[in-house]
Formats: structure tokens, sequence, C-alpha cells
């Protein structure tokens, strides 16, 4: 392999700050043209987002090394395009010499890996000019002059690869937009949601070994079955952030960067400070936010409708979620006080891994695939065993408790009313009885038919 992807650490100027973004190693040294892309984005896009846009670009570069001899740029993208929808076997050997080895991919991951590029593709094309300008001495590598060869010919023959690479933009006559095959469309017939009748048995059985509780994962899980958030979410929390009330809890996920910072903070001074969580994380715990790490310590966050700045407050739904979240909580926080935390946030390690560092998505992940293993569950995303199957049921559950679509946005914290079909599509078995509903109105019709024909011929 000629390629592969790294994580990587930038210093952008003279002061401290770094960010950790993923990188493309060539045999030359890291790609720079990517690195530049990626550090530009670093502020706007996710990690995901880069990692998805490196792996395209790997792809591409794997692909040119493998045919040093197609030049012509028109067949250069095109073959690339029809080696990713295709596959680069010979269907009658079953032999690449190229050594690709590609299998054919689904149509909207292909049509992914073109966008991606050619989004890369459109930003390099108008800033290359300006940071040659700036920094004119930098010796760029075989393979970023390759890359920047690649981008060259790009923009030259956009116009005429506008029918492959990408359809005009009605308002800039540009082709912005990468074109793809039309995608099958397929009706979410059952939406992947945990199943209800044995979440109770998740948390009274699932979480436990022994006579050992796992209420940390317990409270986690509750946050996504109870109140619909997605997995990434609560490990955002700080403890200030849970507040126990009457035997409930009020839980508000700040955002990771711009919430504000709790009411506890006090500066250098002694005296109270306000401000921004990511100036709270680097000034008291030498922290990012959990969004900036590219390793375990990453978190996500994807963004949606905030109740008030800068938070998304938990909407429980369900008898006795809030109740139960809290009791395990308080079991959960008698836990936590017993071992030094270096951080904020509101759940960390008991015992495994460093004691007290931040708790990792993985690491829950792979908890809760236990718990439903437990209980003689298979886990897997179609049957919404996965953790992510709690807030397809929320949204199950708000659908058959009669909200309206423009609340279910507010509840599950979506910008879009359109971002809520996933969760809350008719079933199978919806269906099932929608057609029979059909078939009895059917018959009442016809049976009335045929009765008023008969009085007509009497």
């Amino acid at each position: 392999m000629h390629f592969a992807a790294v994580k990587s650490k930038v210093r952008l100027d003279a002061t401290g700050r770094t960010i950790a973004i993923p990188a493309l190693l060539t045999p030359a040294g890291l790609l720079t043209p990517l690195l530049d892309y990626c550090v530009h984005k670093h502020h706007i896009r996710s990690l995901s987002w880069a990692q998805k846009v490196v792996h395209a670009v790997e792809l591409f570069l794997d692909y040119m090394h493998a045919n040093p001899a197609q030049t012509n740029s028109h067949l250069l993208f095109r073959n690339f395009a029809g080696a990713l929808y295709s596959g680069t076997f010979d269907p009658a050997t079953c032999t690449d010499p190229s050594g690709l080895c590609w299998l054919p991919r689904e149509g909207k991951d292909a049509g992914d890996i073109i966008s991606a590029l050619s989004l890369f593709f459109d930003w390099q094309g108008e800033n290359m000019p300006l940071a040659a300008e700036i920094n004119p001495l930098v010796d760029a590598s075989y393979y970023d002059q390759l890359w920047n060869e690649t981008a060259r010919r790009y923009r030259r023959d956009k116009a005429f690869l506008g029918h492959l690479w990408g359809p005009a933009d009605n308002e800039t006559g540009k082709t912005r937009s990468v074109g793809r095959r039309r995608g099958l469309q397929v009706r979410h017939a059952e939406p992947p949601a945990f199943p209800e009748d044995r979440f109770d048995e998740l948390i009274t059985d699932g979480f436990r070994v022994g006579n050992r509780i796992d209420h940390r994962g317990i409270a986690i899980t509750l946050l996504m079955h109870g109140a619909g958030f997605r997995v990434s979410e609560p490990f955002h929390l700080f403890v200030e952030d849970i507040i126990p009330f009457g035997g409930s809890a009020l839980v508000r996920i700040h955002h990771p960067s711009e919430g504000y910072a709790p009411d506890s903070w006090v500066g250098p001074t002694g005296r109270p400070r306000t401000g921004k969580r990511a100036a709270y994380l680097m000034e008291n715990f030498g922290l990012l936010p959990r969004t900036e790490y590219n390793d375990r310590q990453h978190a996500g966050w994807k963004g949606g409708l905030l109740d008030a700045k800068f938070y998304m407050q938990a909407h429980w739904l369900g008898t006795g979620y809030a109740e139960r979240f809290s009791e395990h909580w308080m079991e959960y926080l008698h836990q936590l006080g017993r071992i030094p935390r270096p951080h904020p946030f509101a759940f960390a390690n008991l015992s495994r891994g460093p004691t007290g560092d931040m708790y990792c998505i993985e690491t829950f992940t792979e908890a809760h695939a236990r718990a439903c293993k437990r209980i003689g569950l298979t886990v897997d995303k179609a049957l919404g065993t996965t953790a992510h199957g709690h807030r397809h049921a929320y949204g199950r559950r708000l659908k058959a408790g009669g909200a309206s679509s423009e609340f279910i946005k507010i509840f599950m914290h979506h910008v879009s009313e359109d971002s809520q079909k996933v969760y809350t599509g008719a079933s199978s078995a919806e269906v099932a009885q929608e057609l029979q509903k059909a078939q009895a109105r059917l018959a009442e019709s016809v049976a009335k038919k045929q009765a008023l024909l008969l009085t007509d011929t009497q």
C-alpha cells in the first residue's frame, strides 16, 4: 500500500494552538493540499467528514498510481467513477492486473466519494493561486505536484466533464455538485427501533454482572431511550448539567464549545468567570471540547435544534424513565466521587483504562452490546439493538402518542421536520393494518353499490 490515512496534529502559528485532523501519508510525506483543505474546513466540518475526504483522496491516488498511463483527464475521471460503481475485476477471469481489487460499491457510497473529491477540487481551484502567492518557497513533493496537476486538469476540463462529474448549478452556472447514479428509493418499512418489550429487561439484567450493576451504562441508555438523545451527545455532559429534583432529573446537554460554562467557574484571581465551554475547558483542565479530538476521546456533535442558548434539554417520554435515570445517576455519582477526575465530564472510567479519564463512546457501545447479549438479543442495526436503536424507539413512541411533526421536531432536536421521517415511518405491521382497513372499506363500498343496484331492479 502506497498511501495510508493517519492522525496528525497541526500547529497553525507560533502560539501553542494545535488541531488534530486526519491526513494522508504518501511515500514523500503528508499530502499538503489535502492537509490545507482539512485545516481550512476544520471549524465548520466534523471529524467524520474529514475522514471521508481523506478516504476519497486515498482511493483516487490509488487509482492514479495503478493507471499511470491514463493521462487523459476525461478518461481518468470517468474511469475512476466507473471503477467505483462496477469494481475492477474482469468478470470473465475474476482477476485484476492493477492490484486494486475493488468490488462494486453501493451507489450512495460511490456518489459520496465522487462528491467529496469534486468539492475538494473546487476548493483547491479557488485557493491554489492565493496559496502560491502567500508561500511560493514551499517545495512541493512529487505527490503534491501530481495532485496539483490533477486539480489543474479538473478545472480545465470541468466544462466538458459536466455531464459526468457534476450538473451545472442553476444560479452560478458552475458544475459544483457531483452527478451520481440515481439511488434506489426504499421505504423504511421497519424502522430499527429497540424493542420496547425488552427494555426493562435490558436495564434490570443486561447491565448487571453478578452483584455489580453498571449504573453509568444504564444512565446513558436511559438518556437515549427515554429522552431520545443520540449516542454521542451524553458524552458532552458535565456533572453540573444534570440536576436531580423531586425524583426526576433536569438534563441539559450544552453545545461542546459554544455552550455556557458552569456557574461554578472561578478564574485565577478567585473571581467568578463567565464564558463559553471551550475557554473553560482550556483554562481549568487544559482540554479541548470533545469534538476537537481525533482519538478515542472524540465525541461527535451532529447539531440540531437547541432549546435555548446553547443547550438541548431532555424531553422525557414514557413512564418512569426520568425517575429511573435519577436513581441510577445518584448511584453512579457515589462511584464517581471515589476517584480523581482530571476533567469536568459527567462520564468517566471507574476501573478499566486510566481511572478517572473520559469515558469513551466505543467503550460504552461495547458495554451496551454485551448487555444486549446477556438477555439473549442479537446485536444488529437492522433489529434496532445497537445503541442508536433507542433514539428510534423514542421517535416511535412520539408517533404512537399522537405528537404532531412540529413537536416531534422539537422533542428530537431536529432542524427540519423531514429529519424525523426515518424515525417515524410506518412499520410493516402498520402497513398491513392499513391495507386491511382499505380492503374493508372497499368491500363495504362494493356491498353498498350492489345493494343500490338490487333496489333499482325491484
